[in-house]
């Protein structure tokens, strides 16, 4: 590309910057990749097979220095063309432990706050998707394989994957965080890097060939946990237009302050880890090297969550949809048969027997018990308390989600992702956690390296064609249709959901009995002012005598 030409670029984009609009479409430089002119500045990607990619756009200012533990400030509009032709490093991340969802340690920096935009050649007015990706809010990386989005691009969607910081530099709630604070809170800085990728892409995407006004929000684990965030907290109203949460949870979330539910403040927390780590001011954590503060941190214990701070997040999450305050969009919410195989470090232990384990039941249940027993039996006793942890942490979750969501007037649809395959099956890995995304992302050879191999079948490929479909047709329009799948009803006719087994497979009456009772033991709970989390069967805190306040009580 000559100099002359990146000159007038860089010209275009300002002059586009201080008008207020931008090119519907990407130009390609000679000898190079396309060219966008947007908003931010022009960049320079990659075009293959009718695709463009433009990879490591920077959304924020790097966090670093004073800004760590900030919230994002904008990046200032650039006069010449960026190349945005490689990956760019992930957010700063402990070491991850072998499992099937390692992959070789990517590089890292805290400098990290950009993004990938996947569009294909020459788009108009196109779907915008977000993906967020999963990780426990530890780990993870928007340059993933995994997360290739030339088939979302293939059927006329515009992908933007995006990097938000992680583990304590991304949530960290401190005192003296709060008192720097306009605003007096702290914590949610990774949630404010999501919702500063949204403002990015409302201003930016038109360049891109996106319609600003058609975004659909997802993610995975994590990453549908970031979801549920950004359709309570009232700093992303606005940003969005549907939703789609891949194995979300609904924990109790720590409060800035208060401890309504038992567990320590969110500023508590913070304090305590910094006494942990040597540094109790933060001056003194700011000066900490970002990696070595953030090993130190995940050695200690530290465990980020959203922080409930009465601005960010106003409520807990139950209470925001209990409330109707969520965002009024379409959603589709679902989890997958297999979720806790490869979790199993949240399994209470196998029972001795089956008046062992009735017992214990009974000791944590009370008047639940026979409940309890009739969805998780005593026999099979591994399966058993596999379907129970996998109900109590997403199958509840996802069924609440298109409740509420339906109860506001918006459609929900619920998914149960139940497919197998012969080395799933040999791993005891069938429809693990994650188990769906590389049928989502039609990525089915770009998995880690102990993932279970997914097969190169026919049958393979069809689900996952399938899965696009519906994915993509939802950011279209609102509603999921594919190809050659059944209609997917709305959850609320007749309980209806859709289940990826061999194939997509229409049905109704979902899981009879499994809500109203995690329903009712969530609740309770709550009502008693102790917090609701992972912990089932004979792990699970004593259940609290009925309350007037829970439905069935």
């Amino acid at each position: 590309m000559t100099t002359l030409l990146r000159s007038v670029l860089g010209v275009l984009g300002a002059a586009m910057l201080a008008f207020g609009s931008a090119p519907a479409l990407a130009r390609q430089a000679p000898a190079g990749g396309p060219i966008v002119a947007a908003p931010t500045g022009p960049v320079e990607g990659v075009r293959e097979d009718g695709v463009d990619t433009f990879r490591a756009i920077p959304y924020a200012l790097p966090p670093t220095g004073a800004r760590r533990w900030r919230p994002p400030a904008p990046m200032p509009a650039w006069r010449h063309v960026r190349l945005a032709q490689k990956a760019g490093p992930a957010c700063i991340q402990p070491p991850m432990a072998e499992g099937p969802y390692r992959r070789d340690p990517p590089a890292t920096s805290e400098d990290c706050l950009v993004l990938d935009v996947t569009a294909p050649a020459h788009a108009r007015n196109a779907p915008v998707m977000v993906w967020i990706h999963g990780g426990t809010l530890i780990w993870g990386s928007s340059q993933s394989k995994s997360y290739d989005g030339r088939e979302f691009a293939k059927r006329g969607i515009i992908l933007v994957s995006i990097n938000y910081r992680l583990g304590v530099l991304g949530y960290l709630a401190h005192p003296e965080l709060s008192k720097e604070s306009p605003d007096g809170v702290s914590g949610n800085y990774g949630l404010l890097d999501q919702v500063a990728a949204l403002q990015w892409v409302r201003r930016n995407i038109g360049a891109f060939g996106g319609d600003a006004r058609n975004v659909t929000i997802f993610g995975e684990s994590a990453g549908a946990l970031s979801v549920e965030y950004l359709l309570a907290s009232p700093a992303a109203r606005g940003l969005f237009d549907k939703a789609i949460v891949e194995s979300g949870y609904l924990f109790t979330s720590p409060e800035l302050r208060g401890s309504p539910y038992g567990d320590p403040s969110a500023e508590a927390i913070g304090s305590a880890l910094a006494a942990k780590l040597g540094a109790p001011t933060l001056a003194g954590l700011r000066a900490m090297n970002a990696q070595t503060l953030v090993d130190a941190s995940a050695k200690a214990g530290y465990v980020p969550y959203g922080t409930v701070d009465g601005k960010i997040l106003k409520r807990q999450l139950v209470d925001t949809f209990d409330h109707g305050e969520q965002a009024p969009v379409p959603l589709i919410a679902g989890f997958n048969s297999g979720e806790v195989k490869g979790l199993r470090f949240l399994l209470p232990p196998l029972p001795v027997s089956a008046e062992a384990y009735e017992t214990a039941i009974r000791a944590r249940y009370g008047d639940l018990a026979d409940a309890y027993l009739k969805l998780y039996p005593p026999r099979d006793f591994d399966q058993t308390r596999l379907d129970a942890a996998r109900d109590t942490i997403f199958g509840w979750t996802a069924e609440r989600l298109v409740r509420k969501q339906s109860m506001i007037g918006q459609p929900g649809y619920l998914y149960f992702f139940s497919h197998d395959y012969p080395a799933a099956r040999a791993a005891d890995l069938t429809a693990f956690h994650a188990g769906e995304v590389p049928f989502v992302f039609g990525a089915l050879t770009d998995t880690p390296v102990n993932w279970p191999k997914i097969p190169d079948t026919a049958a393979e490929r069809n689900l996952s064609a399938a899965m696009l479909d519906y994915w993509t047709s939802f950011a279209r329009s609102g509603r999921p249709v594919a190809a050659n799948g059944p209609s997917w009803n709305r959850f609320g006719d007749g309980h209806a959901f859709m289940e990826f087994a061999t194939g997509p497979q229409a049905g109704r009456d979902f899981m009879p009995g499994m809500y109203a009772l995690q329903e009712r033991i969530m609740c309770r709970r709550k009502a008693a002012g102790t917090p609701w989390d992972w912990r089932t069967g004979s792990i699970a805190p004593i259940l609290p005598a009925p309350n007037a306040a829970c439905a069935g009580d």
